[in-house]
């Protein structure tokens, strides 16, 4: 704001004198509290998947899962340096579990996904039932549900942690409990949510056989279910030019995202196909699930690889080419967007 010398001179002594009451001038700050179009802090950067493991390899040396509760590399914006955040409301983590490690059962607000990345028959156990991860599954500890994982094979374990830990802080209502033993008792075999809930059916309200949260029965999506849900739709004439052929992961309670405030989706990019620009107001973090091509964000463009990960913010006008078929994984915050009616996108 520009206004003569005298003018300004008499605000900066109004303001001088306020200060101490607390009161500052809105007029000052207006554009950027209610801004044209979000700006946001985020940077578009990519993380090398092998360069971080090397560096998560390193550290589980040097300090065991037990004894850091849950061992994880914090994969920070470099927009957003000291606020353990990837985009301003969402966190990611690259977690380790080494063989024979077991990471203490505890429970907390904040909702999360596991996407897992390198290792097989490793666990994360939810209210005292395993999941057995396999590359590429999805696996939810949604908010206040007890969890450990544990990894009984003689293999590294390796995931993507995706949380909603910055929204939480923003609210002030974080929470969290350690349970009274390193796991928590089995209350189920392995697989069986899968089998109540997994095939749009679920055992009738009221009876004995309904044993999970209403609002959240299932918690295990596997890549052996959702790859060849994702091939089917691509095997069909139709593919959509801004995001190619693409499923969304829902909760089969209410048919809404995975959890309230994180939404999941994976794409498929047939070899070549090269999709349109396209914005959106949620900040998105991609992981690169088979194949390679490249990322133009803005103008920049980045190679992509197998399990590297990619973090797009808000508002950054996206486009995307495979040069063989590529499959992506994505989770980002359009859950939360959408129930505060604030998503919107552009396409070109």
């Amino acid at each position: 704001m520009t206004l003569p010398n005298d003018q300004r001179a008499q605000l900066e002594a109004l303001y001088a004198e306020m200060a101490p009451e607390n009161l500052t001038p809105l007029w000052e700050s207006l554009a950027q509290l209610v801004p044209k179009q979000p700006r946001s802090p985020a940077k578009v950067h990519l993380w090398s998947y092998d360069q971080a493991r090397d560096y998560l390899m390193r550290a589980g040396d040097l300090i065991s899962a037990e004894q850091a509760e849950r061992r994880v590399l914090i994969l920070e914006n470099p927009g957003l340096r000291g606020q353990s955040s990837i985009i301003p409301s969402l966190y990611a983590g690259l977690q380790l579990i080494l063989p024979g490690e077991v990471a203490p059962a505890h429970r907390h607000a904040q909702c999360a996904l596991r996407f897992v990345l390198e290792g097989e028959g490793a666990f994360t156990a939810l209210d005292g039932e395993k999941a057995i991860m396999r590359p590429f599954d999805l696996v939810l500890t949604p908010g206040w549900q007890w969890h450990d994982h544990g990894n009984p094979t003689d293999k590294p374990m390796i995931w993507l942690d995706g949380l909603d830990i910055p929204t939480v802080r923003h609210f002030d209502a974080g929470f969290a409990e350690g349970y009274r033993e390193k796991a928590h008792p089995e209350t189920a075999p392995p697989g069986d949510t899968l089998a109540r809930y997994g095939r749009n059916l679920r055992p009738v309200r009221g009876t004995t056989a309904d044993r999970r949260p209403a609002h959240q029965p299932l918690f295990h999506y596997p890549y052996a279910d959702w790859r060849p849900a994702l091939a089917a739709l691509a095997a069909g004439p139709d593919i959509d030019p801004h995001l190619g052929h693409a499923l969304e992961f829902l909760n089969p309670a209410d048919g809404g995202s995975v959890m309230p405030t994180i939404a999941a989706h994976v794409r498929l990019l047939p070899a070549g196909f090269e999709t349109r620009a396209r914005r959106a107001t949620d900040g998105t973090v991609f992981v690169v699930v088979e194949g390679s091509g490249w990322a133009l964000v803005e103008g920049r463009e980045i190679a992509l690889k197998p399990r590297d990960i990619l973090v797009v913010p808000s508002w950054h006008e996206l486009r995307l080419g495979a040069a063989d078929d590529l499959v992506l994984f994505g989770y980002s915050d359009k859950a939360a967007q959408e129930k505060l009616h604030l998503y919107k996108e552009q396409c070109a």
